[in-house]
């Protein structure tokens, strides 16, 4: 165990500020109570309730999955700064800051996923049954989650428990990094944020911007439900682990600096007051889908009761012909008008053809 030490430039722990600690304690709270039912909620809708999954579907079974087991997790950290104490022993400290960890990258991914999906099936449309099978998908799927554990290998290693002091200068038990040189410092939070964020978020960005040039070019214009409900998905994600990101930097760029410089107590003191509220938000973006959902899903609630959320999950899979698709758009243009479910088969008409997205 690390000991005490009073002016460690590396205190960058949830409970370095006592203001800080109590509004992450309070935001934690609200996203424990909404988060697990929420998310958990969706998790039975699917697996019990949704009798056709589709690609989308199963990627968000497995974004609900990851956002309910780190919700439930919350209740560890909530007594954490509560008591701004860590009571849970060294093997919690390290698994539980690695799951979180991990749940980071699991979302990331799974938004990245859904929106290349979202690509292909706008840009080539024909190629969809053949790259998006039932098979390939859970195939990604399953190496996609044996990465995640291994990028989160590093808050594994990072982390442990030490003696501290307080702002009163009383002895605590901090879960805190335990970086014995700065590049690992560095290494830690730069890949962090470069590989949980700043890609997986280009790669996201990028399939929009295609998939809007596309549908600019078609004739049929008017954007589905899946569509606008993925792009919130994303839009939330970025909006909540925006902040941490940037105090992951600021700490990055802090160890550029020697100790004792006035730059160096600048961005310290601006991580030890940010670290907990930031951490706090980003674990609301696994408590906000459900809300999304239930938004998107509200006309559904009086006719199919705590069946509107499968409802609105259920649809049409994804490999369906163009060619049937295509006369649910010359037949039956009320799908699209109305946005009846999450999934249904569209078909873009272009001016070279038509355009097929599930």
């Amino acid at each position: 165990m690390k000991p005490i030490n009073a002016s460690d430039p590396e205190d960058d722990s949830v409970v370095s500020n006592d203001t800080a600690t109590s509004l992450g304690a309070l935001i934690l709270s609200l996203v424990f109570l909404l988060g697990v039912p929420g998310n958990f909620f969706i998790v039975w809708s699917i697996l019990v309730r949704v009798r056709r999954r589709s690609v989308t579907t199963l990627l968000i079974l497995n974004l609900a999955f990851a956002d309910g087991f780190l919700m439930a997790l919350t209740i560890f950290f909530i007594i954490y700064l509560a008591k701004q104490t860590w009571v849970f022993g060294d093997v919690m400290c390290k698994g539980l800051f690695y799951l979180c960890n991990a749940n980071m990258y699991a979302s990331i991914f799974l938004i990245t996923l859904m929106s290349v999906h979202r690509l292909v099936a706008v840009l080539f449309p024909r190629k969809l049954p053949q790259l998006f099978t039932e098979k390939i998908v859970r195939r990604v799927v399953l190496c996609m989650w044996a990465m995640v554990m291994v990028f989160a290998i590093p808050s594994l290693v990072f982390r442990d428990v030490r003696d501290d002091l307080d702002e009163h200068g009383k002895v605590r038990m901090v879960c805190a990094p335990n970086h014995t040189l700065p590049r690992y410092v560095r290494f830690q939070y730069a890949f962090e944020t470069v590989s949980g964020f700043i890609l997986p978020y280009a790669v996201i960005i990028t399939s929009y911007v295609l998939i809007l040039r596309r549908l600019r070019q078609t004739k049929f214009r008017r954007a589905v439900r899946s569509e606008k409900l993925i792009l919130a998905i994303v839009v939330m994600f970025g909006l909540f682990w925006l902040p941490y990101h940037v105090i992951n930097m600021v700490q990055v760029a802090a160890e550029w600096y020697e100790e004792g410089s006035k730059q160096r107590e600048i961005l310290d003191t601006i991580t030890q007051s940010s670290r907990a509220v930031t951490s706090a938000l980003a674990f609301i973006s696994s408590c906000a889908n459900p809300v999304l959902y239930t938004f998107a899903g509200k006309s559904y609630m009086r006719k199919n009761g705590f069946g509107f959320m499968a409802k609105l999950f259920e649809g049409t899979s994804s490999e369906q012909s163009a060619a049937k698709a295509s006369r649910v758009l010359a037949t039956d243009r009320t799908v699209f008008s109305n946005g009846d479910t999450l999934n249904d088969s569209v078909a873009y008409t272009a001016q070279n053809g038509s355009v097929d997205e599930t």
